[in-house]
């Protein structure tokens, strides 16, 4: 590395890169020197110094099974090379160094046969094994060594071992077809020796000397160049604790900010607005319910901004918490604003609100982007007044012209789907107070999607958390069933002869139009069952390509039970409650995440008749068939996001994923929960003595926190 190159140098600038090379090293991410020390190894290899093959064979059991641990290299010539072509091309080559033989194997590289040949003196790399008497290596890495090029892409990006080597861990980078790990080793050697001591640490030395981390340059050296084994663990400790100390950090600055930063009114709970709000709801609410809103209540009654999250498995009455919030807003002559993200779920809370207060004067409103016109200007209108006290909508509640008189309570539902700035707009629609503490309303968001521990003190880590586990009476398990492709006759059976005795059905299928992929589409299928297994009953499609009254004359019909079926994408995933829908059947279930086939599954069993889903799938892979699994096993919904979490990773989470956080490159929720713990409190306790984080110590933290998380948190305004 020359001193021109700084970490933000291109990659084509590193030796032995170049322009040519520069896209495939843009599909890993990498597109700077530094963008190349960021990206670690995925394992190490332990490397043995060069030996003889008769040595190597002495040291391998005489057993079938014996296999080396570690891999070793042997030099020889090729004795004698035979090539099998056909499906699986096969080359096998034998090479002599005059201690012994060895079998080199290679499938699938017909390539490389135009590249070997008898007589040619070379190294083989690999892992040795014995098989059937002989000493044999699978697919080594081959350096011919009269020539300048070798003979595999590999062997071609080999990177030679540091000088003086002898045995050592080789590290194991995440690669590509164009780009071989050897090749990434051999960059990050050229760049490491120069690139290393232009890291600027940003964590405060007296914070890394408390937690004993390992400065951040020695880390990165560590893991691109191990010493010894022992010293990964403290250096990818380090690089954990970075990660999550930052996210804990904006997540904490944002806590801090709307706390202290923002007034809210004060609308304190009573014996008495207790008693009339209990006297409107038609059903004893559950402890679970009691408890979460008594938390409620208590942030409602102070000046300082509520900012709690609200989850509850399917079906376990959030809504009705909400609307006791709401009306807690109300009776203090201020707004309440619900807001969802699709047409369908606004309107089922609208209808559930209507049924609540049926026999009370609060008017609600429903603004969605259906309404048009003069209707919309008069909803509009009623909102500016304060003549609508309740108002439930969608992202048409954002719009410019929709403006509350006292807006004292947001509420929003499946909260993962709004992003952080437009839940920053609806708490700004109050806009009262002065310029130093502006006066904003309390925020309950709500989930049916229950977020795991650790997902929660990352993701939601702003938020106070309220759970509902326990479920409304009278609300039996939904039973589930996992068949095959070939024995879904089972499933529409059942669907048949539940629509004979009144009840009514979910078809879910992954596509809305007909394509070569092979998966069920929503035309289709509903034709192939209206011929044959559901022959004379009403079904209807329901998809997001429908218009908003199409959808709506599709939904009247099905809760009046002028329809028997609904063949449906995951349109209908939240919102639908029907309580006389009694099965479910999801076609292609293993194409679905685990947190979607739960809510798709919660769509039924809402009534007093027991509910049945049918999972439709063939899984082709490990995750997707333990997701159907764990859906057999389980109706918690909390259980079933730990499963999620433990599959995927947080990283592919709703919430992880949606809220546009960046992945963790190192950090690792499922075993870093100790870690995560240290760097909340370490987190907090800074925030608590900076919080602006104004002090010079931590300018530089400052810059990389809003760098890395000022969009997806939302940290401008904090900064």
């Amino acid at each position: 590395m020359t001193d021109a190159l700084r970490l933000a140098s291109d990659i084509a600038d590193v030796p032995g890169v170049g322009a040519r090379s520069r896209l495939a090293f843009a599909r890993l991410g990498i597109a700077t020197v530094g963008d190349l020390l960021k990206h670690l190894p995925l394992r190490y290899e332990t490397h043995k110094a060069a030996t003889s093959i008769g040595e190597t064979d002495r040291t391998i059991p005489r057993l079938l099974e014996g296999t080396t641990k570690d891999v070793i290299a042997v030099t020889g010539e090729i004795a004698a090379l035979r090539i099998q072509p056909g499906r699986r091309h096969r080359i096998e080559a034998t090479l002599d160094d005059g201690t012994g033989t060895v079998r080199l194997v290679w499938f699938n590289a017909p390539w490389l046969a135009k590249k070997l040949h008898a007589g040619q003196p070379g190294t083989a790399s690999g892992k040795a094994k014995r098989f059937h008497g002989y000493l044999e290596m699978t697919n080594p890495t081959w350096s011919p060594t009269d020539t300048a090029l070798a003979a595999t892409p590999s062997a071609a990006d080999a990177a030679p071992a540091p000088s003086g080597a002898d045995d050592r861990l080789r590290p194991v980078y995440p690669a590509n077809e164009d780009l071989s790990s050897q090749r990434i080793e051999r960059a990050v050697e050229s760049v490491l020796e120069a690139a290393i001591p232009q890291i600027v640490d940003a964590l405060p030395a007296p914070l890394r000397d408390a937690r004993r981390l390992m400065p951040l340059a020695d880390a990165y050296r560590t893991l691109h160049r191990p010493p010894e084994p022992g010293a990964i663990e403290g250096a990818r400790r380090r690089l954990a604790y970075d990660e999550l100390f930052l996210l804990q950090l904006g997540v904490m600055l944002k806590r801090s900010h709307v706390r202290v930063e923002n007034l809210a009114p004060p609308l304190p709970g009573s014996a008495a607005i207790d008693a009339r709000i209990r006297a409107r709801l038609p059903f004893t609410l559950t402890k679970d319910q009691d408890r979460v809103i008594a938390e409620i209540v208590e942030d409602l009654g102070g000046t300082v901004p509520m900012n709690r999250l609200l989850q509850g498995d399917v079906g376990s009455g959030k809504t009705a918490v909400a609307a006791y919030a709401a009306l807690v807003a109300v009776a203090h002559r201020h707004q309440a604003a619900i807001m969802a993200p699709t047409e369908i779920l606004a309107e089922q809370h609208f209808s559930s609100l209507q049924a609540l207060l049926a026999s009370s004067d609060v008017r609600i409103e429903l603004l969605t982007g259906a309404k048009k016109g003069k209707a919309r200007a008069a909803i509009v209108d009623a909102i500016a007044s304060g003549e609508a006290p309740i108002v439930v909508g969608t992202h048409a509640l954002l719009s410019d012209d929709v403006s509350f008189r006292a807006l004292g309570l947001a509420v929003i539902d499946e909260q993962h789907r709004f992003g952080v700035a437009q839940r920053a707009v609806l708490r700004g629609k109050r806009g009262e107070g002065d310029s130093a503490r502006p006066l904003i309303p309390h925020t309950l968001v709500m989930t049916a999607t229950p977020i795991p521990r650790t997902l929660a003190l990352t993701v939601f880590g702003d938020l106070d958390v309220s759970t509902i586990r326990e479920m409304p009476p009278g609300r039996a398990p939904v039973a589930t069933r996992w068949l095959p492709p070939s024995e879904s006759a089972v499933a529409y059976a059942d669907v048949a002869a539940r629509i004979d005795r009144g009840e009514r059905a979910f078809v879910v299928v992954p596509a809305i139009d007909e394509s070569d992929t092979g998966l069920a589409d929503v035309s289709s299928h509903l034709a192939r069952l209206a011929d044959g297994p559901l022959r004379g009953r009403r079904l209807a499609p329901m998809h997001g390509r429908l218009s908003q009254p199409e959808r709506d004359d599709v939904m009247r019909r099905f809760r009046t039970g002028d329809l028997d079926a609904i063949v449906a994408t995951t349109v209908i995933e939240v919102g639908v409650d029907v309580p006389e829908a009694t099965v479910i059947v999801i076609e292609h279930a293993d194409r679905f995440g685990l947190a979607q086939l739960h809510q798709l599954r919660g769509r039924v069993g809402r009534g007093q008749r027991p509910g049945t889903c049918y999972l439709i799938g063939e899984p082709l892979t490990d995750d997707a068939r333990k997701r159907l699994e764990a859906l057999v096993e389980t109706t918690d919904g909390f259980r079933l996001a730990e499963l999620d979490l433990l599959i995927r990773g947080p990283g592919e989470l709703v919430g992880a994923r949606q809220s546009g956080l960046p992945p963790f490159r190192v950090a690792d929720l499922t075993r870093d929960l100790a870690i995560l713990r240290d760097a909340r409190d370490d987190a907090a306790a800074l925030v608590a003595r900076d919080r602006r984080l104004a002090h010079a110590e931590h300018l530089l933290l400052k810059r990389k926190l809003l760098a890395t998380y000022g969009e997806a948190l939302g940290l401008v305004d904090v900064g």
